[in-house]
């Protein structure tokens, strides 16, 4: 599964965003979705999940700003970033994990920058 992240860049705080991922290869259902985050020097934190059957969840920092979800048919989610504070500058990475009768599957992108600056 190769998945790449797309949308980053340069916005004023209160500004809005919405970060792309797109997916190629064979995806198992189910499985669970997810936008993670990290800054230098600082563990990889987890933004939002998204569920094959579309249950979400969010990290408390970004509830009510964020939202994670599908369009149309596609399998990876998009996360469109309002209210955006200068504590989301990250790189931003999309992620899968499914188990399949193959074994765990838990792919990552190589991320976007996201820079909340004026």
């Amino acid at each position: 599964v190769l998945l790449l992240e797309s949308g980053g860049g340069l916005v004023q705080p209160g500004g809005s965003l919405r970060l792309s991922c797109s997916a190629s290869g064979k995806i198992f259902s189910p499985n669970v979705m997810a936008w993670y985050r990290q800054t230098p020097g600082k563990e990889r934190e987890l933004v939002a999940t998204i569920t094959s059957a579309g249950s979400a969840t969010y990290a408390d920092s970004v509830k009510g700003r964020f939202t994670i979800a599908r369009e149309g048919g596609k399998v990876a989610p998009y996360l469109q970033m309002n209210s955006l504070k200068p504590e989301d500058t990250a790189v931003y990475y999309c992620n899968y994990q499914a188990q399949s009768p193959f074994g765990r599957h838990n792919y990552w992108g190589p991320g976007t920058q996201v820079t909340v600056s004026t």
